[in-house]
């Protein structure tokens, strides 16, 4: 088997952006009262005419462009959402036919927040497998479209936006965490707590994103850093030797006591929540890709990825930095 490599990453946010202040004009909030409870200051918000295959069409291209790749290289196309509205065409198919892609495999994966890093995993594993040689993982997510506005305990948190990554076979890394530098894509260490499940909801006809706060809060700060720390051992990799450290971007005042209980005491912790918000499947790769763009992250460099939300479910793997 060969191993695989993010070679390049692309993102896009509508130009529409709602601040603090606007949402103050909603409902009864105000910046103060967002700002400390979960540190987010602005998110962009897509019009009814910017779909979610749209958003994930122009991450994809941006991906593509930076590889140095045509839209016909990929074989594969991986979408992470959960807010696709109709059921097919896929919104995989759509982006393929969007950025008029030969004949890819297309498949949409639903995780939620940690649908990127699930989609990722999968596409490490199908290229390992030897039945893709070149894929363009997405995550896309219009959370707009799904909150309840008039909700000041939700609809504060909630953006729009897309992340891409474009994985390819790298057979000079077959065998894992031995190989010198680590693995271009570590082991996934991915589960759920299926009990708990009902702590973060998307439901209903129209749909609306609803969650239990303080649950998800304490599962989040309490279970989840044993569980990064395991990433990092199977990818071979100590927590204090990480570059960067991209968790899922849901609440400031849950990535900061994450990261700090992981251990990664030298490593860049990503906070574009506080631009973003919350943006579900797309918020990794999203704050992934801005990092890299500002050069804030060495190539090669090892970087954890770790999503969970949704399903109260988990995704993470470390990764060779583009």
């Amino acid at each position: 088997m060969t191993g695989s490599r993010v070679v390049a990453l692309g993102h896009y946010q509508p130009a529409k952006v709602l601040t603090n202040d606007d949402l103050a004009a909603m409902v009864d909030t105000s910046d103060e009262w967002i700002t400390s409870r979960v540190g987010i200051k602005t998110r962009h918000v897509g019009g009814p005419d910017e779909p979610v295959d749209e958003l994930a069409a122009h991450a994809g291209a941006k991906a593509l462009a930076a590889a140095g790749l045509q839209p016909s290289d990929i074989d594969l196309v991986l979408v992470a959402t959960s807010t696709a509205i109709d059921r097919s065409p896929s919104m995989s198919a759509r982006v393929a036919a969007r950025l008029s892609m030969g004949s890819p495999a297309v498949m949409d994966i639903n995780v939620v927040c940690s649908g990127f890093t699930h989609a990722l995993a999968v596409a490490d594993h199908t290229i390992r497998a030897g039945a893709a040689t070149r894929a363009l993982v997405i995550g896309a997510d219009k959370m707009g479209d799904i909150a309840d506005w008039t909700d000041r305990t939700t609809c504060v948190l909630l953006g729009d936006g897309a992340g891409a990554a474009v994985v390819t076979a790298d057979p000079s890394d077959p065998s894992g965490p031995n190989v010198p530098g680590g693995p271009g894509i570590g082991p996934v260490l991915w589960g759920s707590v299926p009990e708990m499940g009902n702590a973060v909801r998307i439901e209903g006809t129209p749909p609306r994103f609803a969650q239990e706060g303080q649950s998800v809060y304490r599962w989040a700060t309490t279970q989840l850093p044993p569980i990064a720390r395991k990433v990092c051992e199977k990818a071979g990799v100590a927590p204090e030797d990480l570059a960067a450290v991209v968790l899922h971007q849901a609440n400031l005042r849950i990535i900061e006591p994450v990261a700090r209980k992981i251990g990664a005491v030298n490593a860049i912790i990503a906070r574009d929540v506080v631009d973003s918000g919350n943006t579900s499947a797309a918020s990794i790769p999203m704050a992934l890709s801005k990092l890299v763009e500002r050069g804030e992250v060495a190539s090669g460099a090892p970087v954890l990825l770790f999503g969970f939300g949704g399903n109260l479910s988990y995704a993470g793997q470390v990764i060779r930095c583009p």
